[in-house]
């Protein structure tokens, strides 16, 4: 995601600060990244090429979040729900996937950057799960942004594996039915140690969870970008983080200019 001249290009993905971009960046975003399909349609083109298309947007994404001081980018590259597509469209993108650890592994770790996967490995192929395995030993040391790559994943199913890690414990007398709090809940969960994502930018101006970070999103900001994905880029990361900072966060409580 961060070709071979990531410095330069870290460097080059800085743009004009948009207004109060002084003001600290969200430690944690998310993305819903959506529209490559509908991208490649309106151009004539194959939906594989919106796809490929996309991958260049999320290395674009990662060298601005990088750039911003983002500390945790989440990116929903492949659903649980996307089996559903037809075979040839799969094939497809596990070829992306394929080609993106082998191409791009390489500067995400020269670039000091943590890869992190979750969704359900259990009925992966292979190949597929040792590449994803293959990410994290290889940058699990690295110290700056942390790439979290939400993979055969949903929301619901992996609050219903946390449910299940939670009761086998309970079953084993691990845990006490009473002593269960949320906390237990949040390190059940595949994103234990990542801070919920303070921003979730949806592309495509869809304006839908799709099943993605169900628990985490609880309190998180959501900016709706109208463009589809493979257009995403630096102007439009701090266009999104503009409206986020214009946001007043009061977690339930009053702001702070409440009288």
């Amino acid at each position: 995601m961060v070709r071979s001249e990531g410095a330069r290009q870290i460097g080059d993905a800085a743009g004009a600060a948009p207004e109060g971009a002084a003001r600290p960046a969200p430690r944690h975003v998310a993305i819903i990244m959506d529209g490559n399909g509908r991208w490649a349609a309106g151009r004539g083109l194959p939906r594989f090429e919106g796809h490929r298309r996309g991958v260049e947007a999320v290395r674009r994404a990662v060298r601005s979040a990088i750039t911003l001081g983002i500390h945790y980018l989440t990116i929903y590259s492949f659903s649980s729900e996307n089996w559903r597509r037809p075979p040839s469209e799969i094939s497809e993108l596990m070829g992306l996937l394929k080609l993106f650890v082998r191409s791009d592994l390489a500067d995400l770790h020269a670039n000091n950057v943590r890869v992190r996967v979750i969704g359900d490995r259990a009925d992966l192929s292979g190949d597929i799960a040792g590449l994803l395995d293959e990410a994290e030993a290889r940058t699990r040391a690295n110290t700056g942004l942390t790439l979290v790559v939400a993979f055969n994943y949903g929301g619901r199913q992996e609050i219903l594996r946390a449910v299940r890690r939670i009761a086998a414990a309970v079953a084993e007398g691990r845990v006490r039915p009473e002593d269960i709090d949320l906390p237990t809940i949040t390190e059940a969960l595949d994103t234990a140690g990542i801070p919920d994502p303070d921003l979730v930018i949806r592309t495509s101006g869809e304006q839908r969870l799709s099943n993605f970070l169900t628990w985490q999103t609880a309190y998180a900001e959501y900016v709706i970008e109208p463009g589809f994905w493979p257009d995403f880029d630096h102007a439009a990361f701090l266009a999104a983080l503009d409206e986020y900072h214009r946001r007043d966060r009061r977690f339930g409580g009053l702001s702070a200019g409440a009288g």
